[in-house]
């Protein structure tokens, strides 16, 4: 077991660059790519448009929202907003990584705060968790290789930085 804290514990929300006053649909130089899920739970109007369809509680419920988050981030694609596929392709990613904590751990829980959050023993969650997560992963990968979305990236990063 790893005795490294999560690093939610000591987090600093005024040296975060994603900020909840922000509307990044209008403002998005001021959105960073980031690493993995970074700034999805935060970046409106994003977080509320794409946030009420993240579900991921069995196969069938994962079918339904990978799909319909999908379907965002193809039309943030075809109406040319970075930002807006950029954060659909971070919730399939979520989906995916929310989905396998479940698997992996009872109640989603990694960490013990009761023991200096030490990790808890892998392998006690929801094997149903499993099938939603490989969904997920199948999604949030045919985000990643599509074409289009490569291109804006570049774009944006020579653009924004």
């Amino acid at each position: 077991m790893s005795d490294r804290k999560p690093s939610y514990i000591n987090f600093k929300s005024d040296t975060y660059a994603w900020k909840p006053d922000i509307n990044y649909q209008k403002h998005p130089e001021k959105y960073k790519v980031g690493k993995g899920e970074q700034g999805v739970l935060i970046c409106e109007p994003y977080k509320s448009e794409i946030g009420q369809y993240w579900r991921f509680k069995n196969a069938e419920i994962a079918e339904e929202s990978s799909e319909k988050i999908y379907e965002l981030f193809l039309n943030y694609l075809k109406n040319d907003d970075f930002v807006g596929a950029d954060m659909a392709r971070k919730y399939l990613q979520m989906g995916f990584t929310r989905a396998r904590r479940y698997f992996n751990y009872k109640g989603g829980k990694k960490y013990d705060e009761n023991k200096d959050y030490q990790q808890l023993e892998r392998g006690t969650g929801d094997p149903e968790k499993a099938k939603a997560a490989d969904i997920f992963y199948k999604k949030w990968k045919d985000a990643e290789d599509n074409q289009k979305y490569s291109q804006l990236k570049i774009n944006w990063k020579e653009e924004y930085g």
